[in-house]
């Protein structure tokens, strides 16, 4: 971490840096975002014959966004391959690996990649993203 001209702190950020975040999701986390969201299909709000919701696609990815706030991260587009469903009580990791950082005058610009993946190490969305981080 460095200190700005402004007094802020700033954090050195390199290509290759690696950031994880891990979440367990409850029942009440789904019904929750789907009160939210209005994504409320049936996988959503009826348990399976394990008794299990599935979780919102959206819900699972917001993982990383808790990464992203972290670094005062804004992004400008993420893209996400959902695949496979995640259901409550799973413990999903997001892993973010910053794959090019640039800066310029006032601010930094991120490009990423994301990797989610269950408690039993199976993948379950990769992605990417683009955005910035201001100085």
């Amino acid at each position: 971490m460095q200190i700005d001209k402004s007094g802020r702190r700033n954090k050195v950020l390199k290509i290759g840096d690696v950031f994880t975040w891990e979440r367990t999701f409850t029942k009440e986390d789904v019904l929750e975002f789907g009160r939210i969201s209005g994504d409320q299909g049936e996988h959503h709000i009826e348990p399976d014959e394990n008794g299990l919701l599935m979780v919102q696609g959206l819900l699972t990815a917001s993982i990383g966004t808790k990464i992203g706030g972290d670094l005062n991260y804004i992004a400008r587009e993420m893209v996400n391959e959902f695949i496979r469903p995640v259901f409550t009580g799973d413990t999903i990791t997001c892993e973010i690996s910053l794959t090019n950082v640039q800066q310029l005058e006032s601010f930094k610009k991120l490009e990423m990649k994301t990797i989610y993946r269950n408690q039993k190490g199976k993948e379950v969305i990769i992605g990417s993203s683009y955005g910035i981080i201001r100085d």
